[in-house]
């Protein structure tokens, strides 16, 4: 039998997360609701995690979350027009360093003197 190559197949297999994953929520008015987020496009998108360490790290400890499988998922979503599943995003550039005093370079000393027109000679 011949082994069909990706681009060759003609239903390619969308690559899936394995195993569960942790799905961002919010409260809503019958218990919660999954939090959708925008591409750098702007189309909506729902959000997974494969891992809380991920989730924690892009969207904080207090963010709650529930497992779900992806299929489960995208038929949650599904009904909101929403087609697009995006695993373990990345929102933003790591957080800034803390802000201190500024460390200013010492000045290079200039030989001669100054003169009226503040060049050195």
């Amino acid at each position: 039998m011949t082994e069909l190559l990706y681009a060759e197949d003609p239903e390619p297999s969308d690559r899936s997360p394995a195993g569960p994953l942790l799905v961002p929520v919010r409260p809503g008015p019958s218990g919660c609701a999954a939090r959708l987020f925008r591409t750098p496009l702007g189309d909506r998108t729902a959000v997974a995690f494969t891992s809380e360490e991920r989730l924690i790290g892009t969207l904080g400890p207090e963010q709650p979350w529930i497992r779900l499988a992806e299929p489960a998922l995208r038929t949650l979503v599904s009904p909101l027009g929403v087609t697009t599943v995006t695993v373990d995003p990345t929102f933003s550039a790591p957080a800034p360093r803390p802000v201190g005093p500024v460390a200013q370079a010492p000045v290079p000393a200039v030989a001669g003197r100054i003169t009226r027109e503040g060049t050195a000679r």
